[in-house]
């Protein structure tokens, strides 16, 4: 393949090519969600504001509507710091056609030329997986988790969260699951190039299992069993998924 003959310093300067533009891209939207950051900032307080129940009939899942915590800020700086995180993860979320793109063409040289069609479907799919990962995790996860973790024995006790911590909190759990919902795509990928087996990915299940709940331990920003079993059921899910689609993409390969 054409992209085995590159000699190194040409990958290295197509990386940095590729990484200055998707840098450029969420410096251009920072600047545009900077001046909005206070608006997005009342949006990311919705999982303060909501409460999810579970009911036994349709939609079976229904968000009621509380009265918020109030956020406080303890250092001088913490207010300023906090809408330049909100804006930040806003612009790089934006930007994610533009870094799926970069990525995608950086890696292109080496597909074939019947494998260079799925850029498409690979663009489309990469970013639907990362916002359905990281609104799954807005609308539901945080709400859920918002309400347990801060009334669970807590009688007593009066919850008062400065706004950093719960931005950092809220920031790293939606980044985390719209990174975690990929999964399914990188299954197909690695089953499309021959690195796994459908086959193979049943026989692990044990294995997949016991490495999802490593990786919710290393991904979720707090370290109590309740938050990252939250994170663990979702990968596991997906990778299950991830199974039944490598079936597919396995059947389509071996007609080819």
């Amino acid at each position: 393949m054409e992209d085995l003959r590159m000699p190194l310093t040409e990958h290295l300067t197509d990386l940095r090519k590729r990484i200055f533009i998707s840098l450029g891209s969420v410096g251009l939207i920072f600047i545009f969600c900077f001046n909005y950051s206070e608006e997005i900032f009342d949006i990311l307080i919705f999982p303060l504001k909501a409460e999810v129940k579970v009911v036994p009939y349709s939609p079976f899942f229904r968000i009621i509507e509380k009265t918020a915590v109030s956020l406080v800020f303890l250092a001088p700086a913490e207010a300023f710091w906090m809408h330049l995180k909100v804006a930040f993860i806003a612009s790089l979320i934006l930007s994610l056609p533009v870094i799926f793109t970069q990525l995608w063409k950086f890696v292109s040289p080496g597909l074939l030329p019947k494998e260079k069609k799925y850029f498409l479907p690979f663009l489309f799919s990469a970013t639907l997986l990362f916002t359905a990962g990281a609104m799954f995790c807005f609308l539901v996860i945080l709400p859920f988790a918002m309400t347990f973790l801060l009334g669970y024995k807590t009688v007593h006790l009066t919850p008062m969260l400065s706004v950093g911590s719960y931005v950092d909190f809220c920031l790293k759990f939606i980044l985390a699951f719209g990174a975690i919902f990929e999964l399914p795509l990188v299954i197909i990928f690695l089953t499309r190039f021959g690195f796994v087996t459908p086959a193979t990915l049943a026989s692990h299940r044990k294995y997949a299992v016991l490495a999802a709940f490593i990786m919710a331990a290393v991904l979720t920003p707090t370290p109590d069993a309740f938050n990252q079993v939250l994170m663990a059921i979702p990968i596991i899910v997906l990778y299950e998924i991830g199974i039944l689609l490598s079936r597919m993409m396995h059947r389509k390969v071996q007609h080819e």
